[in-house]
Order: C-alpha cells, then structure tokens, then sequence
C-alpha cells in the first residue's frame, strides 16, 4: 500500500503548547554509535490553555528508547506509546511534574546531519529546526523556552574537548575509567533549536573582548588542530561585530564566554546557538595563500550574522516557524547593513541586489513562490529561501526607510525592551515601530502575506509652458501559486530629477511639499505625482537605492540611460542604470542570434561605460561592479520566456569582445595600476583594486587577441595569493586547450590535501561553458576527493553545475538535467536537506524553450515517481511541477 503523502502544517492552525518545560538537565555520555542520553524536565501545564487531563505528546525521531520515569517512578511500556515521530504520555498529573528519560542515538550513522553527528570524528549537533528531536524526545518547537544545563562525558582521548551553550561549571575526570566530562549553564531561556554540544579533538584560538559596560568576554573559536593559523581574520570578524553592535543597536553581549566551533559537514552556512556558533569551517578558515577576497568578505558578513542573532533570533525568538522571517530577514538587513558600515555602502547594496535579484526574483516568480511570511509548509527546512533571508531584509530596510533611521533604532530598542525573553511574531515587531514612531504601517503588512514581485511602471512627462514634470506610478502584483488576487502595497519610492547639467533639482509637489529626502509613498494601484519648478526636461532618477524590491519599467531611452550612468548621483541607480542599457543590448542581441542575424549597439554602450572606468574619483570596487555585465540568469530572466539559453551565453560573449576590443586600451590600464605590491590585506581597499585588476584581466580575455589570452596564464603563475589565482582560472575554465588542463592540473597538485582549497578547484569545473560541462561534472562525481555525503562537495560540484553553468545545466540533450535528477534522488535517501535544496535549480524550467522545457519535466516527472522520497524533496518537486 502507498503511503499517504504528506500533509502541510498551517499558520491559521496555530496553537499554544499545552505544556511548558522551565528546566531541562541532560546528563550525555558521547559514543560514536551509542550516545547516551538522559534527559531530566521539569514540566507544568500551560497556564494560558483551558483544559486539563491531555495527553504530553513528544517529538522524536531516530531513537532508541530506554527508560522513562514520571516523577522518579518508572513506567512500563503499556504507560505510553512511541512511534516513529512521537513519544505519548496518556495520563500525566494535572500540575507540575519531572519527567525523566533515557535515550540512545547513532552520531556516526546520522548523515542527515540533523540532530548529534559525527564531521571528521567530532561531534557535532545541528537542531534548527527540527534536529533536536533527534537528540532526546521533546516539545521541539520555538515557543517552549527553557534554560538548559548540560553535563558531556566522554573517553578523553577521543574528545578531550566538551562544550555546550552558556557558562562551563564544572569540569573534570570520570573516575579511573579514561573519560572526563564538563557541566555547562545557559541562564538564558531559549528553544530547543538553538541548544548545541560539541565534543572531539580541537584546539581553541582565544581573545577577549571589553562589551561598552566593561565586562570582559572571552572568545574561543575552536577548530581542528593545524588550522590555527587560518583563524585571524575570523576572530578579528567577531571584535568588529560586537563593536558593530554596540554602536549601531546599543546590544552588548550577555554571557561569559563566545564560543565558535569550525566543522567541514555542515547543511548550512553557520548556526547561532546561543553562545555556542557551530561554522561550515569554509567560513572560518582563511588565509592569503588559501582564501580569496569574496571568502573573506563572507567571513566577516556570516560571523556578524551569527553573532547579531545574539538578540534577533536568541533574545527575542519567533513563536513558531512561520515567522522565521522574523529572525532571519532582520538579522540578514543587520549583517548587510554592518558591511556597508565596514565597507562600501554602493558595493554592498548593488551586492545585495545582484543576490536578490537572482535568486528571489526567480523564486517569486516561479512555482516555489511563497509569502515573506509563509502560511503553509509541508517541510521546514525548505523555507530557508531568498524569500524569508533576502526579501524579508528588503522589507526591514523599507521599514527604516518609511520611519527613518532614528526612528527605526527607537522601535527596535522598544522591541528588545518589550520582548526580551520571548518569542514573537512579526505582528509583535511592527507594533514596536509603530509605537516607537507614529507610523501607520497597517497596508505595508501586506508585504508580509502576499507572495510575487511587484511591477511598478513609470512615465514622466514634462509641461515646458508651467514648467512642470508629471510622474505617473502604477503598480500590479502578479498572480503566483495559491494566491491570486493581490492588493495594492506600500511602495517607498526614492527619486531624484536630474537637470541639463547632471545636478538633482530641488523636488516640490504642485501641493507646495518639499520631497527634501526624494521619498515619496506608492501606496495605490495608480498615482500621479506633480512636481513644480523644473526650468527644464528633467531625467527621472527612480527606485534610487533599490527603496523597495520591485521589478521597475519607466520611459527611459539609451540616451536617458547614457546620462544617467555619467550623473546620476545616486550610485546605485548609476550601476543601474548601466545594467538597464546592457540588458536592452543583450536581449536585443539574443534575440538576434536566434535569427542568424548580426547584434548591434555595443559600441555606445562601451562608451558610457567609459565614462565610468575613468572617473578616478569613484571606488576601483564600484567600478569593477559597473564592469560586470549582467549574468545570463539575469538576461533569462528579462527575457522570461521561450528563453535559449545557448543564445544568451553567445550574446553575453559577443558583448564582452566587442567592450574587449573598444576599450582595451583603458582595461590593460586598469590591469596595470591597480597591481598591489606588499603583503596582502583582505580590507575594502585592496580587495577592491583586486576586483577591478581581476574583472579588467577577464574582459580582456574576451577579445580574442592571443597576448590577453597569454596575459590570464602569466597571471596565474605569477598570483601570490589564492583571490588571483582563482581569478586567473575562472577565465581558463572556459578555454579549451592545454593552457586550461596545465593549470588545473598544477593546482590539484598544490591543493590537493587541503579540503576547502580543493572545493574550489571542483567549482571552476563544474561551472566551465564547455561545450562537454554534463559529461565532465560526471568524471568529478566519480574522483577520488569528491563525496555525496559532503554537503561542500555537493555545492562545490553539483550546486555548482546546476545553478551556475546555464549553458551546461540546460544542454538541449537533457544531460545536464539528468545528472542532476540522478544526485538528487542518490542523496535524498540519506540527506533531504541538500537534496531538496538542490532540485531548486529547476525553478525556472517553464520559461525555457519548448525542446529544454519538455526534458527538464521529464525529469522532474522522473522525481516525482520514485518510490519513497522525503518530506523535503516531496513537497519541493510537487510544487516545481505544480
């Protein structure tokens, strides 16, 4: 008999837990396959809940139940019922009780990495969302907080090192029997998603650090011995973010000791438990010789990010899962927002943007869209989206924008003050803006329900006889899976009108406002804004600072475009401006191609970009972001249909010989300035003179000329350090010939025994255009470093293939999409997570071309069919199917 398929959970269904749990004691003896766990509660029915006499009901998974004793009496097994997701209690006392239970779980078998595993003979624990269930039975859900003691013992050789969250207490050995074991105190109430242990064979790197009250706070970042020298730059990430916030929020830090534990089998980037961080150890490790500039730029992004959960998401939690927006969308605006402060405000946001752009966009206009704030999920761990991270920072950045920000930092100092210790909903956090500021934020919630990208479409009009300039604003809402019919939204608009000679003019409604800060308010589904005392056509400046996550459309033309990309003082909407006009270029020329016909208008184009590249005044990290075209997913993307995704990796190609060749005198100039002599820093300043020297060296390689070709090979055997050496090989990775399989070969040779290194040598492959890519990615599945059971090595091949080689993922033969299938299903049998994550790579297969679209079903269809598939993969496909 077919098993039924799984069901959703919905938000309109919430309720309360019947019961509480104040203290939780764990008493864990470490073992690789039989850890012993057992599990002290003190529970007491939940005072808000009518009703007495229910059943207790926990949430396990995996586990070996030994022995379970309700207020030190021991119960036999006719006293409960336990199934494969639940431990049942029928009749418990009607006031408060100890629960005693005694459990056994498999670490070394776990390679689901959820719950207590086992990355390189460490011991590990990964419980958000649902992992700690695996650990012991619990009420495993985010509005049960509980302070936590935990006592690890384990054979000292094996781990001499036992942690927890919170404080150590004690500590020391187990008698004569070679263990020792360690006692640790979390004073703070949290949820079991946020409890983590870690116990094996590290070596600790320490600092302190003064919180802005004076109190000292030792940090300790943990990680396998011989990597102590990769972790500078980490801990120098962790000062800047407790500075950071301290200034930016006034949050200082409340415990003892931070902790951070580096491990190389991790489903994800990093995970905030309280004072306990457990890493992807690629986002701990660095140094010159094995790190590039991007590697170190999302250190210090991911450790902020970790470390500002301390308050949103560990402090002040969500009450249940749907509102994962609001830890993650706040906590992702808070590390976007502590870059730019570090580093470059235009970078990071056109950064930012690039993300969004190209990876929520797709999601909010493909079958996996969903609300901000989801109102149904068949499985948890998919929501982990560009939509709740990406989006749900944009819509916290609209907040600030709407009530400032001043008066934002007033409504989240109120949220703290309100919320501390609890776990809260998104209504919970507008309410504190609302109270903090006066603002009525009641139409924009709509932001948080309804799903889709919003199209706004503007025209401006000028009236030389009143000198006047009329700006028409509609704005629709497309219909996406399950929600139809759409509201109008509050849309902050920031504008500038810039006159004859680049300068913005002064902006006053016909009503006599002064728009001093250039925002004005969308908030119906069409409107009209008059502008007076414009001496002449103006050139509109729209969504400037990307105000609000729209896809826009206004009456623009190239020489609009030119203009802007010379004037435009915002320098966002400079950047846009110039992605505008090379959009136009190369879907016109996409389009072209198709038809056997010759592309044009490349050559103005390079000017305006000229323009740019001289402007000495501007940062070398802008310009070589003004320098990167558009990526083929973003011309895909602005094509929307019947896309060819062989036409598109030929235009792009076309374009960037012909800015190549127009401009090659300027790029070999900007190659040649911008080398950097002395030892290497992963700062704003020379990381960015690095981009710009290594964006230059590829587009010159785009020009067919064999002294730029020999230019990239020189590069790499003469780069002292791994950001060039990387920079050099992303251009030869799409060159055939011995050039390309010298340098990969010579790399292997140098990197082979360093794990994370390696990595990237597996990425450049799988992301080669090679017309080969599918048969190649399959010859690296099959080597002798690669592993499924390795999330990076999946990421590193896989991922990459499937979100990164269009030309390869989506050949017209359907390889590329079956090896895929073909991962996907392999791994789903032992890690849901990355498998379903994956299979996300078809998101957007009903926008290609008839040929491509009908392969991609089939082997989504193929998915579908297959006997047993997780929660994570069933609820992933069948939506991609719809």
């Amino acid at each position: 008999m077919d098993e039924p398929a799984p069901q959703p959970v919905f938000l309109k269904d919430y309720k309360p837990s019947q019961f509480l749990i104040d203290t939780v004691a764990l008493d864990v003896n470490l073992h690789p396959t039989a850890t012993r766990v057992r599990t002290r509660l003190q529970i007491r029915p939940n005072p808000n809940i009518t009703g007495k006499g229910s059943a207790l009901v926990l949430d396990g998974e995996a586990l070996e139940l030994d022995e379970i004793r309700l207020r030190g009496a021991r119960l036999s097994p006719s006293d409960y019922e336990v199934t494969d997701t639940a431990l049942t209690l029928p009749g418990v006392p009607d006031g408060p009780f100890e629960l005693e239970i005694t459990t056994y779980c498999n670490p070394e078998a776990n390679k689901a990495l959820s719950g207590l595993y086992r990355s390189r003979e460490i011991f590990c624990t990964q419980c958000e969302a649902q992992g700690f269930r695996r650990i012991t039975y619990f009420l495993d859900r985010p509005d049960v907080l509980s302070r936590y003691t935990t006592r690890l013992q384990a054979d000292e050789e094996m781990a001499p090192v036992l942690l927890a969250n919170g404080n150590r207490v004690d500590a020391g050995k187990s008698g004569n029997s070679g263990t020792h074991f360690a006692v640790w105190e979390d004073p703070h109430p949290k949820p079991s998603y946020l409890f983590a242990m870690v116990g094996g064979a590290l070596v600790c790197v320490a600092d302190k650090f003064t919180t802005m009250s004076g109190r000292v706070v030792d940090l300790l970042i943990y990680v396998e011995p011989g990597e102590e020298n990769r972790c500078a730059w980490a801990m120098e990430s962790l000062k800047r973010s407790m500075k950071w916030d301290e200034e930016r929020f006034g949050r200082e830090y409340d415990l003892d000791v931070f902790m951070i534990v580096a491990v190389s089998d991790f489903n994800m980037g990093a995970m905030e438990n309280k004072g306990l961080n457990i890493f992807n150890d690629k986002l701990i490790l660095a140094r010159p010789e094995t790190a590039t500039d991007t590697d170190y730029a999302a250190i210090e992004a991911v450790i902020g990010h970790e470390y500002f959960h301390n308050w949103t998401g560990n402090r002040v939690t969500c009450r249940d899962w749907f509102q994962l927006c609001l830890k993650e969308g706040l906590t992702v605006f808070r590390d976007q927002e502590f870059t730019s402060d570090l580093r470059s405000r235009p970078v990071e946001r056109i950064s930012d943007v690039r993300m969004l752009k190209t990876h929520q966009f797709p999601e909010d206009s493909g079958p996996l869209a969903h609300p901000v704030r989801p109102d149904s999920y068949i499985e948890i761990n998919n929501f982990y989206t560009a939509t709740v991270y990406e989006k749900g920072a944009e819509l916290c950045r609209m907040i600030e924008t709407i009530v400032g920000r001043d008066g934002f930092r007033k409504g989240m100092d109120f949220y703290f003050e309100r919320h501390d210790g609890d776990a809260a909903t998104v209504e919970d956090f507008i309410a504190c803006i609302v109270e903090a500021t006066g603002a009525d934020l009641d139409q924009f919630m709509r932001w948080y329900s309804q799903a889709g990208t919003p199209e706004v479409v503007a025209s401006l009009s000028y009236n030389a006889g009143e000198k006047t300039a009329e700006l028409n604003v509609s704005q629709i809402t497309p219909p996406t899976p399950g929600h139809t019919n759409k509201l109008p939204l509050h849309i902050p608009l920031k504008i500038g009108l810039l006159g004859r000679n680049g300068n913005d003019l002064p902006l006053r409604l016909d009503s006599g406002e002064e728009i001093g800060d250039g925002l004005i308010h969308l908030r119906e589904a069409e409107q009209t804004f008059r502008f007076g005392g414009i001496p002449s056509p103006p050139v509109l400046s729209l969504l400037r600072g990307f105000s609000a996550p729209v896809k826009l459309t206004a009456n623009l033309n190239e020489r609009d475009l030119e203009f802007l990309m010379a004037h435009d003082s915002d320098l966002f909407n400079r950047w846009q401006a110039g992605q505008n006009y090379a959009l136009r270029i190369l879907t016109a020329a996409a389009a072209a191609l198709r038809e056997g016909e010759e592309p044009a208008n490349a050559p103005a184009f390079a000017g305006a970009l000229a323009v740019t590249l001289r402007d000495e005044g501007l940062e070398p990290a802008y310009r070589a972001e003004v320098l990167r075209l558009p990526s083929e997913t973003d011309i895909a993307r602005e094509i929307g249909s019947d896309v060819d995704p062989d036409a598109i990796h030929h235009a792009r190609e076309w374009l960037r010989a012909e800015i190549s060749l127009t401009l090659r005198g300027e790029l070999i100039s900007l190659y040649d300035t911008n080398t950097l002599p002395g030892a290497y820093s992963p700062e704003a300043g020379d990381a960015g003179k690095r981009a710009l020297r290594n964006t230059a060296l590829a587009l010159l390689s785009a020009s067919g000329i064999q002294d730029d070709t020999e230019r990239v090979a020189e590069h790499y055997r003469l780069a002292a350090n791994m950001t060039d050496k990387i920079a050099a090989l992303s251009v030869l990775t799409h060159l055939e010939g011995e050039m390309r399989e010298q340098a990969f070969a010579d790399f292997f040779e140098d990197w082979k025994d360093d794990h994370l290194v390696i990595d990237k040598w597996f990425a450049l492959q799988a992301m080669s255009s090679l017309q080969d890519a599918p048969e190649r990615v399959e010859a690296l599945t099959r080597h002798l470093l690669f592993s499924l059971k390795t999330p990076n090595k999946v990421r590193a091949v896989i991922g990459a293939f499937a979100n990164m080689n269009p030309t390869g993922f989506h050949r017209d033969d359907g390889a590329g999409f079956r090896l895929v299938a073909n991962a996907v299903l392999e791994i789903d049998g032992f890690n849901p997570q990355v498998s379903a994550r994956i299979l996300g790579a078809f998101k957007s297969w009903r926008m290609l071309e008839p040929v491509r679209r009908a392969k991609a079903k089939s082997e989504l269809k193929r998915i579908a069919s297959h006997g047993k598939l997780s929660r994570d993969l069933f609820e992933i496909v069948t939506k991609t199917l719809g």
